[in-house]
């Protein structure tokens, strides 16, 4: 499934965020986005999963115009499709690590299953830690749990957004191998937004975002 970005635009007022943006994400590429902090790398990364809106230009998956989609069928779509992964893990702490794990598959209506959450949290390192809580974790822990749950539901897009800025850089090291080796494994497609030359280094492609788009 190919991510496709063409001229995308995105402005906050009279003021441009980023214009001309064009970009292809082929199935199992892995790309890392890199640019100054205030130039949009988050932005562009929500717009890839449909969390926000541009101005000019398309997203498309697979041949799905992401921006024709209404807010449903987008957040149909962004269920069934994308794995995303943030900074600050965004893990529900009144629920247990298999919980929050299993999300993706209760949105999607599947059935509870042990198994594939069990396979996924042996997958990240975190065996036997499905009845913990979230308050009892670290911080490469939780980030762990974070990827778990975005590749519990085998998604085609998996995007990152900065996930090993808030980890050690032993922890860091560690997350990226997890990351990549996962994406690899289940033949995703990663977009990776981060500062960390390090992370960015391990990419395919890598690409810089200013103001006027984005070049390799």
């Amino acid at each position: 499934m190919t991510l496709r970005i063409s001229n995308l635009g995105k402005h906050y007022g009279e003021v441009p965020v980023f214009e001309n943006v064009t970009l292809e994400v082929q199935p199992g590429e892995f790309v890392a986005i890199v640019g100054e902090s205030g130039v949009g790398k988050s932005t562009l990364l929500n717009c890839m999963a449909g969390l926000d809106s541009w101005d000019q230009g398309t997203v498309t998956h697979d041949g799905t115009d992401i921006g024709a989609l209404d807010g449903e069928a987008c957040a149909l779509w962004r269920r069934k499709h994308v794995g995303f992964v943030f900074q600050a893990f965004h893990v529900l702490p009144h629920l247990d690590v298999a919980q929050n794990v299993s999300l993706p598959l209760m949105l999607l209506g599947q059935k509870k299953d042990d198994g594939r959450v069990a396979h996924m949290l042996d997958a990240v390192g975190l065996p036997g830690m499905g009845a913990r809580l979230p308050q009892t974790l670290s911080g490469g822990q939780l980030q762990r749990v974070a990827i778990a749950r975005a590749l519990v539901h085998r998604p085609a897009l998996l995007l990152a957004d900065e996930p090993t800025g808030n980890l050690d850089p032993t922890t860091a090291a560690k997350v990226m191998e997890l990351l990549i080796g996962q994406t690899r494994e289940h033949g995703a497609s990663l977009v990776l937004v981060t500062h960390s030359e390090s992370a960015a280094a391990r990419a395919d492609r890598l690409l810089h975002l200013t103001a006027a788009g984005i070049r390799a």
